[in-house]
């Protein structure tokens, strides 16, 4: 196989493990409060939304330590260990206690970090200038693949069950245990790229810390030197978020921060809250994630497989996912009552400025889903190319300021109503859409001589 086709296999397999960990995951977060309510009569007295804000508070702390976990034990064997920990997060509903579900937020929240940071360093290792734009997309498609099949699992497995029984949410939760675990293995497939075709030096030394040393030299120095490469990427994390060109994506990367809490929170939430959707009004969380996973893959197919055809930058992709957004904020505005993200367990029969309609609530979970995946898509790639030589720090940054804001808007979630949610994500958009264009404009200035055709 040529060493580009080595690269491309790094990126599948990658984009494989993270949808298998992510059917479990994202799905354990689509339910957990579902399941949760039918615990809260025994001894079980969690959270679903406490535990939300623990893993992204905690999350965002985690990512200035991030970049140096990675250095030390190289980001395969950080994925590895942090799929481990997801999957012990899921494996607490088997048997439930309000203690351990804490303290695996904790934990989660932590590994989260590790994981996306070593996520973003293999990604761009084993991109270039001209393929990061398609491998990000290949990645995020892949990804968003377990929005589909871990909504249509939930949707059939309790399809017309008005209360989930022990044995339903012990069955559900040893399976998405067991799919956590495959993903965390298929991790041990990746390869180091053959040493001419990686990208800077700089990027590969993170990888190359997991192999070990097989000089056979003494430990000591290794030892040391894996000590500076910690306390560099420490460093590096510090000064890449004082950089121009990271302060102007910072909107950008915080208003993916606010959508993604709106369209895997507080949206599907909304839909089961909406009395007049008829007795099918819960089960409509389970399409609504489907029909946002649709979306996602979409747009990652299309604006990451298919870059190679523009050669007009990342910018177009951008301002679509912009309008996109837009426009499914202003259905939602209209479709939905501006008291669901905060009714009570029986719901609302309260009605927003047209007649409650199914298919334009699904249409805007779809939307949602495509205008996640146009700035996601976008924000990985500009960050792998602006950072080639310091991706593990870069991409610890981005997730740092993505998930502090996660975490502010898990938070007003619970307080605000729809319209005032909708108005905050509206202007982040808009302010973090001009800062990207003026990014990207900057990056372009930068680096005129590369082969610069990717989105």
């Amino acid at each position: 196989m040529s060493p580009e086709g080595k690269r491309l296999l790094n990126i599948i397999i990658l984009g494989f493990a993270f949808m298998f960990m992510f059917t479990a995951f994202q799905t354990c977060g689509n339910v957990e409060q579902t399941v949760i309510k039918s615990f809260n009569s025994s001894k079980f007295h969690g959270s679903g939304y406490t535990s939300m804000s623990v893993i992204y508070g905690v999350f965002s702390a985690s990512n200035l330590i991030a970049p140096s976990v990675v250095a030390v034990i190289g980001p395969q064997i950080s994925m590895f260990i942090c799929g481990l920990f997801y999957s012990a997060y899921i494996a607490v509903f088997i048997y439930p206690l309000t203690w351990s579900f804490y303290t695996a937020s904790v934990l989660v929240g932590i590994a989260a970090a590790v994981l996306w940071t070593a996520q973003g360093n293999v990604l761009t290792i084993n991109s270039t200038d001209t393929t990061i734009g398609r491998n990000s997309g290949i990645f995020w498609a892949l990804l968003q693949f377990s929005l589909f099949f871990g909504n249509l699992y939930i949707y059939f497995a309790w399809h017309g069950k008005a209360h989930i029984s022990e044995w339903d949410t012990r069955r559900v939760f040893i399976s998405l245990t067991v799919i956590s675990l495959v993903g965390s293995f298929l991790f041990f497939l990746i390869r180091r790229p053959e040493p001419e075709s990686v990208a800077p030096e700089g990027t590969e030394a993170l990888l190359q810390a997991d192999l070990g040393d097989s000089s056979g030299g003494s430990t000591i120095p290794l030892a040391q030197g894996r000590s500076a490469q910690a306390l560099d990427a420490f460093k590096k994390a510090v000064q890449l978020s004082g950089t121009k060109e990271m302060l102007l994506l910072s909107i950008s990367i915080a208003y993916t921060g606010l959508e993604l809490t709106f369209y895997s929170g507080v949206y599907g939430t909304c839909i089961g809250a909406m009395n007049q959707f008829g007795d099918d009004a819960k089960s409509l969380i389970g399409l609504s994630g489907i029909f946002i996973g649709m979306g996602e893959i979409l747009g990652g197919g299309v604006f990451g497989i298919l870059n190679t055809r523009s050669r007009f930058g990342r910018n177009p992709v951008v301002l679509l996912g912009l309008l996109t957004h837009f426009v499914a904020f202003f259905l939602i505005f209209l479709n939905i009552a501006a008291d669901a993200p905060i009714a009570p367990e029986q719901g609302t029969d309260l009605q927003a400025f047209m007649i409650p309609s199914v298919q334009v609530a699904l249409l805007c979970s779809f939307l949602l889903g495509l205008g996640d995946s146009c700035f996601n898509t976008q924000l990985l790639s500009i960050v792998g190319f602006m950072f080639p030589q310091d991706s593990a720090p870069a991409f610890a940054v981005f997730k740092f300021i993505q998930s502090i804001s996660a975490a502010v808007s898990f938070f007003y979630s619970n307080y605000l109503l729809l319209h005032w949610q909708l108005l905050i994500m509206v202007l982040t958009g808009f302010l973090g859409t001009l800062t990207f264009f003026t990014a990207e404009r900057v990056v372009t200035a930068k680096r005129h001589d590369s082969d610069y055709d990717s989105i």
